[in-house]
């Protein structure tokens, strides 16, 4: 199974560049780039919620994607054991 990359979205208009978000995220997603946080290594989110969670003024939106799964589409599978 392949690991799905997460989108993670800052709202510029209602961040007030606090880096609430760059503090508390474990695995150092974010970095301040000026006023405000940006993402630098979205391989890194493990999509915890923290930086979504944390943020007071409600501007990080954090899009969960789950893993990429082969379809079984179409294709019958026994429900014996």
């Amino acid at each position: 199974m392949e690991k799905a990359k997460p989108r993670i979205v800052i709202k510029k208009e209602w961040c007030k560049g606090c880096a609430i978000c760059v503090e508390f995220c474990p695995k150092d997603v974010f970095k301040m780039e000026g006023d405000y946080p940006v993402v630098v290594d979205i391989d890194a989110c493990t999509q915890c919620e923290l930086c979504e969670i944390m943020c007071p003024d409600f501007a990080i939106l954090l899009e969960k994607t789950k893993s990429k799964k082969k379809s079984t589409k179409g294709k019958v599978q026994s429900t014996k054991k």
